[in-house]
């Protein structure tokens, strides 16, 4: 489904519900770049960005809710970044997952009563394909790129999918019913 389109997300969220049963987890881990220096960048560029990470996580999570409360337990975890804190080139992707900082606290406070949480997870440096598509832009060989952020990292290596995806499984859990409106930084080391 296009994440940013209300009549996809609402058709994707009942299929969920009529094949599967109500959604009681959602992770919003839908993500683009389109990163640029402020000066080049088009509102094309920040507006595929918006749409994607703020408007898909607003949608879902609107979608999803109606279950969740109906059923009076839920989880939502939605995907930040480090980035939030401010990256060089990227101000559309940087204002996206700091915007989702806000509304991830901002609906843990509506939800909570109804026996909903809401987290955010915000990885740093992770190797996926989205961080070699990056140092392909850049030019930089990927093997390189990894060492170079890793020599930055407290933890001396990049971040690995798994190491957000156990993150999220806990989020999502049972087990952290009393954990909501929280950011949780998967970076190797301290953030602000």
């Amino acid at each position: 489904a296009d994440v940013s389109d209300r009549d996809q997300v609402e058709a994707a969220v009942s299929r969920v519900a009529a094949e599967l049963g109500a959604p009681t987890v959602l992770v919003n881990n839908a993500g683009v770049l389109r990163d640029n220096l402020l000066f080049k960048m088009t509102s094309a560029d920040w507006d595929t960005v918006m749409g994607v990470h703020l408007r898909g996580a607003f949608l879902f999570s609107q979608a999803a809710q109606k279950h969740m409360v109906d059923r009076k337990w839920g989880r939502i975890v939605n995907l930040s970044s480090t980035s939030a804190l401010g990256n060089r080139g990227q101000a559309n992707y940087a204002a996206a997952k700091a915007g989702l900082q806000g509304f991830t606290k901002t609906l843990a406070i509506e939800l909570g009563p109804f026996g909903v949480t809401v987290n955010a997870v915000a990885p740093g440096f992770i190797v996926t394909d989205m961080t070699a598509a990056t140092a392909a832009r850049m030019k930089v060989d990927f093997d390189d790129f990894q060492k170079h952020a890793a020599a930055e990292i407290p933890v001396r290596r990049p971040g690995r999918p798994e190491d957000v995806a156990h993150t999220i499984s806990f989020l999502a859990s049972e087990g952290a019913g009393f954990v909501s409106g929280q950011v949780i930084y998967v970076a190797g080391g301290p953030r602000d």
